[in-house]
């Protein structure tokens, strides 16, 4: 009889009280056989019976079993041949001790080596919870999954096994993976290694030398450079041992290269100790001594600069390249994903085994910045998964001043999460937070996040729990905002001390070999040299690429772009050609129509035929295309459909993959809903893979003040500070058509702002010819600089922006385009320079004005300024005395500020300078079409007709 029917069988029978012993044993020999009871006594049982249950047992031998117990007590197996409802009840019990242990423990693992962190009180974690008493502690339970070589143990022993795993100075986050597989993994790594020894003697003799080199490098700046910055690791020195346990796993598994991204906290040391730079060039830049060519660069502030080396591990080479990084802390992630992709594409690594990226990050940046989430999403989407990345976190608990525990309190610190890295359950990354003052824990984790990265081509976190023991920075007093803080950090020893103190006390090592090896450190600075790290140099491979070819073009030389008509027919044959049963759909099927058209000279070209034909004639000549945006495969605005569906099945096609055997020569990818993220991933990829054309395509131009950290730290400056070269294209829809402010301007003013010392291109083409010459020019000529391309809009359907075949066959780039009419030369008094979709306006409304003396031009390339071609327009005409500048833009915004001073420097006396633009104005744009249209017109009138002149 189950529980709640004997219960309401005795609580409603009359048959109860002192019977109730008489009715029980009644009960117990029906149970043994109904047989040998009364007819009626038998009904009356099955009648409350549940007949849906297990057959029951006798109580008495439950009963007798018990007052055995009381009588002998001993240690017990639960679960006994007759022992189910309470030994079941006991061992699930258990059970769910395991796996709460698992799920919680890390809640109340020694991860903070202040001590400051309060214990947290978990019930889920107390035996009693679970219904387990101390009366059970010597009871042997089934141990369940819990991966021991014992499938039965005490009660006591399982607890102890399960906070020796969960609740020491390793707290693992794993059990929210889904994948029972990965789960079981992470188990089988862990709960084995219960009072076993993490590391051999040997390991620990070299972690200890690890750090012997990473405190003794920080000591001896500070001593020899009083004051001067360097952002040092004091409190995680066990980054250290860390990253050189990323070596060795790496080596294990035949890794060619490591990237690494990482901010400044700390990168000094890595850059001595992991990557091997020498020393003797680090003390040059604190003591300001710089050779002349890096003096003829902006340079950047030591903690900034990249590096790139091979080095031996375990008698396998690695290259190492620690990426350049500004200030922005976080901005480098998806930089470093971008270049580690572009490796792996480099050598057929499609799953991530022989290119690794690392990125080491700060606690309250990892929790803070919004590119964190953006490249997190990344990870394993198409087109953008590099096979996992191994993440470390430096968590000295304080951003700046900002105190920023372990584990928030909720509702009342600078984040809501309670780890600095919950953002990674998104991806279902497992976590492993750890007490960095027990490195032998933090080297075992990290080889256990390693693995799992390479098992599962995932991303992983190990979280290093520590602290900062001086201030952000070394000039800064942190007491002032976090006292407590700084007062058990200025008496807590160092983790080299802890360390050799618990070495000794094994007998692995003596004081004196500590002294030993600190001198020895020590004497290697003193003589500059790196006696922790050896490297081999830049050894090379047959991957290796000499940017030194790409330096040598010139900004203004020529560059044949052209194609033959016999390898445009052949191309958009091949471009046309669809799969067998593959059926377009009808306003696809017309645009197919009309590029056959267009191939064959029959019908002008629009911007989609033109810049399609671009891509395939470079992927015919042995360069790879890269294409990526929010809407890339069709395009926005409904012009490219470089990919196409089936109309029926929804079956994908991509015709310029079939145009070479390696389909990794194009690429195109429909991003994530970010800008940031995806920039900075083509961003890192283009400076890896300089005969690829890579292009980011902003969905509205509008949308790229997302990204402008990109812009302006990386894309327009990379060269000046750190000599990275960079082929970047960023299309970026521009043009004002009356959708407001948020759909009209791409800001062509903050991209011309950042121009200087020839680092970058900024265009506007107007003409499909000029879209396609443009981009094969950017991969044809031995020169990489970004590109920077105000793209069209409506433009793309204008009737006059067409282009001829022959303007592919024969024509070239026009950084400036003529007036395109038969003008009289001799009779134009006014010439209006213009850019984009403006220029169609202007020529239509002086059609219809009849207004032969005024000469439209347009300057596609704003920057490099070509300042030749100007002075011919301007010599063209001689009889012109106003030169006209015109824009949509408002005044303060567009070129006409940026580009005003070069207009003018070139005038001869006889010219006077005037511009036309809309009013200055806070926003980009108005919000209203008729209020546009107006404004529109004024411009066009004035241009042509008007005017405001210069001051």
């Amino acid at each position: 009889m189950t529980q709640s029917k004997y219960q309401s069988f005795i609580e409603s029978s009359s048959i109860q009280g002192a019977n109730a012993p008489y009715v029980e044993a009644f009960y117990e020999q029906f149970l043994d056989d109904p047989e040998s009871v009364s007819p009626d006594w038998r009904a009356y049982f099955r009648l409350i019976q549940d007949q849906n249950a297990p057959r029951e047992i006798a109580h008495s031998e439950v009963v007798a079993r018990f007052e055995r117990l009381a009588r002998e007590p001993h240690r017990v197996v639960a679960a006994e041949a007759g022992f189910d409802a309470l030994a079941a009840e006991k061992q699930g019990g258990v059970l769910r001790l395991i796996n709460y242990y698992r799920m919680r423990g890390h809640q109340v693992a020694r991860l903070d080596p202040l001590g400051l962190a309060t214990g947290a009180q978990i019930a889920d974690l107390d035996p009693a919870f679970h219904g387990l008493g101390p009366e059970d502690m010597e009871t042997v339970f089934n141990t369940g999954s819990l991966a021991v070589d014992q499938d039965r143990l005490p009660l006591k022993e399982i607890i102890r096994i399960l906070k020796s795993v969960y609740t020491d100075t390793i707290g693992a986050e794993y059990m929210y993976l889904t994948e029972t597989e990965q789960k079981r993994w992470i188990q089988k790594r862990l709960e084995p290694m219960a009072f076993q020894p993490k590391l051999s003697p040997t390991r620990k003799r070299e972690v200890l030398h690890q750090l012997v080199a990473a405190e003794g490098l920080e000591r001896y700046l500070h001593r020899k450079y009083v004051g001067q910055k360097r952002f040092s690791l004091e409190g995680g020195d066990s980054l250290i041992p860390a990253m050189d346990e990323i070596l060795h796993a790496c080596a294990a598994r035949d890794v060619d290269e490591i990237l690494i991204g990482m901010a400044h906290r700390g990168r000094l040391n890595v850059l001595i100790n992991i990557l091997g730079k020498a020393p003797k060039e680090l003390f040059a830049e604190f003591e300001g001594k710089y050779s002349a060519e890096a003096l003829q660069k902006a340079g950047d502030v030591k903690y900034h600069m990249g590096f790139s080396t091979d080095v031996e591990v375990s008698g396998k080479r690695l290259h190492l390249v620690l990426a350049f990084n500004p200030s922005h802390l976080e901005i480098v992630n998806p930089v470093v994903e971008g270049s580690a992709k572009a490796r792996q594409i480099l050598r057929g690594d499609d799953s991530g085994q022989k290119v690794v990226p690392v990125l080491i990050h700060g606690d309250a940046a990892f929790a803070g910045q919004g590119v964190v989430m953006e490249t997190l999403q990344l990870s394993d989407s198409h087109g953008y998964g590099t096979g996992g990345t191994m993440h470390i976190i430096v968590n000295n608990q304080i951003g700046f001043t900002t105190p920023n525990p372990i584990e928030a309190d909720p509702g009342a610190e600078a984040r809501t999460s309670r780890y600095c890295t919950d953002l990674a359950k998104m991806l279902e990354a497992p976590v492993f937070h750890v007490n960095g003052d027990d490195p032998e824990a933090v080297v075992f984790v990290t080889r256990l996040a390693m693995d799992f990265r390479n098992e599962f081509n995932k991303d992983v976190i190990v979280d290093i729990c520590c602290y900062r023991r001086l201030g952000h920075n070394e000039a800064d007093e942190p007491s002032v905002t976090s006292p407590v803080m700084y007062e058990a950090i200025k008496h807590h020893p160092t983790t080299l001390d802890l360390y050799t103190r618990k070495l000794e006390e094994q007998g692995v090592l003596t004081k004196a070999d500590v002294e030993t090896l600190s001198d020895a450190y020590r004497k290697g600075l003193d003589q500059g040299e790196n006696t922790a790290r050896v490297t081999l140099g830049l050894v090379g491979n047959k991957h290796t690429i000499d940017w030194r070819k790409y330096r040598q073009g010139e900004l203004d030389g020529s560059v044949d772009t052209t194609v033959t008509a016999d390898a445009i027919r052949t191309l958009n044959d091949k471009l046309l050609s669809l799969p067998e049963g593959f059926t377009l759909h009808p306003r696809v099927k017309k645009i197919y129509e009309d590029r056959a058209k267009m191939a064959a000279g029959e019908l002008p070209m629009d911007w989609g035929f033109a810049e399609t034909m671009a891509y395939a004639a470079l992927i015919g000549e042995g360069f790879a295309v890269r294409l990526s945006g929010q809407d890339a495969r069709r395009g926005t605005f409904f012009h490219r459909h470089v990919t196409v569906h089936d109309y029926h099945n929804g079956h994908r096609h991509t015709p310029l993959e079939r145009l070479a055997a390696d389909k990794s020569r194009f690429d195109v990818n429909d991003s994530l809903l970010s800008e940031a993220g995806v920039l900075g991933f083509e961003y890192g990829y283009s400076t890896t893979l300089p005969d690829s054309l890579v292009i980011w395509e902003a969905q509205f131009g509008d949308f790229a003040n997302g990204a402008q950290v990109l812009f302006d730290q990386f894309i327009s400056s990379g060269y000046a500070k750190w000599g990275r070269l960079c082929g970047l294209v960023c299309f970026l829809p521009h043009g004002y058509e009356g959708q407001g402010p948020e759909h009209s301007s791409a800001r062509l003013e903050r991209y011309l702002q950042l121009c200087a010392e020839n680092n970058q291109q900024v265009c506007v083409p107007s003409t499909p010819a000029q879209m396609f010459h443009m981009l094969r020019r950017q991969m044809k000529w031995a020169l990489r600089l970004p590109l920077i391309v105000m793209t069209p809009k409506s433009l793309l359907r204008h009737p006059l922006s067409v282009s001829p075949l022959e303007d592919l066959i024969k024509g070239r780039f026009q950084p400036i385009i003529p007036e395109v009419d038969a003008l009289d030369a001799a009779r134009v008094t006014r010439i209006v320079f213009c850019s984009g979709k403006v220029y169609f306006d202007l020529y239509q409304a002086r059609e219809k004005q009849a207004l032969d003396h005024v000469a439209l031009v347009r300057i596609e390339q704003l920057y490099p300024f070509p300042r030749e071609e100007y002075e011919a327009v301007l010599a063209q005409y001689p009889n012109a005395s106003e030169i006209v500048w015109t824009q949509e833009e408002p005044e303060n915004q567009g070129a006409w500020y940026q580009i005003k001073h070069r207009l003018q420097a070139y005038l001869l006396p006889q010219h006077r300078m005037l511009y036309a633009t809309r009013a200055g104005s806070a926003t980009t744009a108005v919000g209203y079409l008729k209020v546009h249209q107006m404004q529109q017109e004024e411009v066009i009138n004035a241009a042509l007709t008007g005017g405001t002149p210069t001051a």
